[in-house]
């Protein structure tokens, strides 16, 4: 196809949601196919599936194996530098050096940004992540304090960068590090803090895929987490996960969601700080919403609320650094638009984003286009533009696909309505040019 083709709008809006299944359908609706779109029975026999599989395809999950990824691209000859994912042996761009994947391995292009983690390339055990290295027999301490750091080195990193420069050197890091552990040998104490030290790893594994927009990958390193932790007989690790697992089900089990924050909040009885409090009772509050359970919502915020109160405390676990004021009002804003109250939702995000963290910096970009989607919902298009208008340059710096896939929904919305205003056209030209 000439390039002009791939420059059409819906192709452009399919491929920036990293949704392969619908750069299909794009494809087919072409114009360039004249006034009929190709038939699902043509382009399925193409990819050697059935129509029905297809309609699937289109319309179903976004897909995730690259296997399957890379062959439909290379069929329908997309281009390689509108791909999110790179082709066998085709080069891939770092920064300003050319590398090319390499099968099978951790490549050379996801140890450079390993490499990147502060603090890990420092370590004396950084040598255990390289492909080709001979593993020690036995473990001890050291390395499982080692493997306990990384997780601290890919929060910050993900913090710095995003989920999709980590996603899959975190998958990578865990895979090497669990075959290792379920080799060597070690004494029973050591065995314990390892357990705990790979579930912390896994459940760090499964935010990022979940942040990447990855979610059907993340639920795996979950159980393991859980399973983990029970061995290790380690309720935080445990409770953690359990958290972690509230947010993966809630936009698709909500039921389920709930459950797991009230097991989590069962299970820290009698030792979370008001901070863990507070996050597992937004978690359940989000998920209550979700299943458009007013009063369940009500009591669950109003508990978190409460808990918050309570102030931070010197047992605070680490990864609950996130829960601010603005974390809890940002919950509370995304419950209301679960709710179908986007007015409400769009006065909590705007009192997010007129406080911004410093320290939580993805946060309040996930909050300004959570702003822009509250008020396109609501008829606000100059407000959603602006917020949009806003969270461009930082959509760029750290790159979170759940981020993308909501910018790229503002994007769309906006477009989608006709509205000419000036600030509309201004985003959405702006989008074009950066994002798209």
């Amino acid at each position: 196809m000439p390039e002009s083709f791939w420059r059409h709008e819906p192709i452009n809006q399919a491929l920036a949601e990293r949704h392969l299944g619908r750069v299909i359908r794009a494809y087919r609706y072409h114009p360039y196919h004249g006034r009929n779109p190709l038939p699902q029975t043509v382009v399925a026999a193409w990819l050697g599936i059935t129509q029905a599989q297809l309609s699937r395809v289109e319309s179903g999950p976004p897909l995730v194996h690259l296997d399957r990824l890379a062959h439909w691209a290379t069929l329908l000859g997309i281009p390689t530098s509108r791909l999110w994912f790179a082709l066998p042996g085709q080069p891939v761009l770092v920064g300003q050096t050319i590398t090319h994947e390499e099968g099978g391995t951790t490549n050379r292009r996801q140890f450079h940004a390993v490499a990147a983690l502060a603090g890990i390339q420092a370590s004396g055990c950084f040598g255990l992540l390289a492909p080709h290295a001979d593993l020690p027999p036995a473990i001890g301490m050291e390395q499982v304090r080692y493997a306990g750091s990384l997780v601290d080195e890919f929060r910050k990193a993900d913090a710095a960068i995003g989920a999709d420069a980590l996603c899959d050197i975190a998958m990578q890091v865990h895979e090497r590090l669990s075959t290792w552990a379920a080799k060597a040998d070690y004494s029973r104490s050591v065995g314990d803090a390892l357990q705990s030290a790979l579930a912390d790893l896994a459940i760090q594994a499964a935010w990022l895929t979940i942040d990447a927009d990855r979610r059907t990958e993340a639920r795996p390193y979950l159980n393991e987490a859980i399973a983990r932790a029970r061995v290790a007989d380690d309720p935080r690790v445990e409770v953690r996960a359990l958290a972690c697992m509230s947010l993966l089900l809630r936009p698709d089990r909500p039921g389920e969601a709930a459950q797991c924050a009230e097991a989590a909040l069962r299970a820290s009885a009698g030792w979370a700080t008001p901070r863990l409090r507070t996050l597992l009772h937004l978690r359940a509050a989000y998920a209550h919403a979700t299943l458009r359970d007013v009063l369940g919502f009500e009591q669950e915020m109003t508990r978190a609320r409460r808990a918050f109160d309570g102030g931070g405390h010197e047992d605070d676990l680490p990864f609950i650094s996130f829960v601010t004021a603005q974390e809890v009002t940002g919950i509370q804003g995304l419950s209301y638009l679960a709710l179908n109250q986007p007015g409400r939702a769009a006065e909590c995000f705007r009192a997010v984003t007129d406080a911004p963290s410093a320290a939580h910096r993805r946060n309040q970009l996930y909050y300004t286009v959570q702003l822009a989607r509250a008020a396109s919902r609501h008829g606000d298009a100059d407000e959603a533009a602006r917020a949009g208008l806003k969270a461009l340059p930082g959509a760029r710096a750290v790159r979170s696909g759940r981020v993308s896939r909501l910018l790229a929904e503002v994007r769309s919305d906006l477009a989608g309505t006709g509205r000419s205003a000036p600030q509309v056209r201004e985003f959405v030209e702006a989008y074009d040019r950066t994002l798209a």
